[in-house]
């Protein structure tokens, strides 16, 4: 059981930051299938609040949960785990 007050982090890749101050984020994860013990991938995309607009496509984020910021964001940026040398 999680305590009181914690809040989910995930960690993905950005997909699209074409918005304004958000970004799209890829999480991907691993379970295991019921039937056939086998591991599954699933993926997930969540859009993710970028006040500064730091996200480049490519780059490996973590977020966290918040309260909800627009319809469908939820999440908030909380670190850059690494960052993509994108030369246009």
């Amino acid at each position: 059981m999680t305590e009181r007050g914690s809040r989910k982090k995930l960690a993905g890749e950005v997909v699209s930051n074409s918005m304004d101050k958000t970004a799209m984020i890829l999480v991907e994860r691993l379970t295991k299938h019921r039937t056939y013990n086998k591991y599954v991938k699933r993926r997930a995309k969540y859009m993710a609040h970028d006040p500064q607009n730091i996200c480049q496509i490519g780059d490996k984020v973590r977020i966290i949960e918040s309260r909800p910021i627009s319809n469908r964001k939820r999440w908030q940026l909380f670190d850059i785990i690494e960052k993509t040398n994108n030369e246009a």
